[in-house]
């Protein structure tokens, strides 16, 4: 069976995430370990016992939702329960070429620590805004998007699923898009963000986080990983770095991605990470195939179960 893994993005944070299986799995813990090692302030106490409003700052949500990710991700590893390609969403994605074989986990952690605050820091807080467009195709989102662009920057920042994509830039300019987007009969949900990530208004980040990427090791990568900016493959090992850093100024093509999957004859993926957003998404993309969420003892163990491990 072709089995792909899917690591989860910001947002799926909850307190708690991860402590269940790093009080049952020495590998688990062992991530907590080497982050709290790597890292100027603990970060398996922020997410086994918050405070929450610290863990929803980006610059500590991303190291603790990566390393989160990563030791679930340990332990299906050690169950036999291994990828044939990889895939994640924003963030996610860094664990996805973790799992590869790309980055070592003890510069991965800082990196994307360093990720977090640079995309903080590129909009000042109340300068950015996103939302949820619900019930309206692509084509229609991008002109809403063009229409509005005249008040200011607002762009199509994820394609998730069928019926879902999410805009975001300047909050006057997202509010006239919303509003195009209503009269169109589309829902439109606020989100609370932020920033107005995977937007151009990001571009100052990509920049900071080249010089980051520069100082890190890259090896090439052992299995097929997917990548946000083209919803395809990685094509090569010199492209990683230059695709990360467009990454956080270009929209996301999840729903690009999984079509992709599917056509290359994956039979199951598994969402890895806190919550299950993707599994969401992946169901109205394609309900048919399986998909199984792991982020506890209970989830991990049907996974294991149902994919054959041991």
């Amino acid at each position: 069976m072709k089995i792909a893994f899917l690591f989860a993005g910001q947002g799926a944070q909850y307190v708690g995430m991860g402590k269940e299986l790093a009080d049952n799995y020495q590998t688990a813990l062992s991530v907590y370990n080497i982050a709290n090692s790597v890292l100027p302030f603990n970060l398996e106490e922020l997410c086994f016992e918050g405070p929450k409003e610290q863990l929803d700052l980006t610059e500590y949500t991303q190291p603790a939702i990566l390393a989160t990710s990563v030791a679930i991700y340990s332990v299906l590893k050690e169950k036999d329960i291994v990828p044939d390609v990889v895939a994640g969403l924003s963030l996610g994605e860094y664990t996805a070429l973790y799992a590869a074989g790309v980055f070592q986990l003890e510069e991965l952690i800082p990196l994307v620590n360093k990720r977090g605050r640079y995309m903080q820091e590129a909009v000042p807080a109340g300068e950015g805004t996103m939302a949820a467009v619900l019930m309206a195709d692509p084509d229609t989102v991008l002109a809403a998007c063009a229409e509005a662009s005249s008040v200011g920057i607002v762009e199509a920042a994820n394609f998730n699923c069928p019926g879902q994509i999410v805009i975001g830039g300047q909050p006057a300019a997202v509010e006239a898009a919303s509003s195009i987007l209503k009269e169109k009969r589309a829902r439109v949900m606020p989100l609370k963000v932020s920033g107005p990530f995977h937007t151009s208004m990001l571009q100052p980040a990509g920049v900071k986080l080249a010089e980051a990427l520069a100082e890190v090791t890259m090896e090439k990568p052992n299995i097929p990983v997917m990548t946000n900016v083209t919803g395809n493959y990685i094509q090569s090992n010199d492209d990683i770095a230059e695709l990360l850093v467009r990454q956080v100024s270009s929209p996301v093509y999840f729903e690009d991605m999984i079509h992709a999957m599917i056509e290359d004859g994956v039979e199951a993926f598994v969402e890895i990470g806190p919550g299950k957003a993707l599994s969401g998404f992946l169901k109205r993309i394609n309900s048919e195939i399986p998909v199984y969420v792991v982020e506890n003892e209970e989830t991990l163990e049907a996974a294991v179960t149902a994919l054959g491990g041991k």
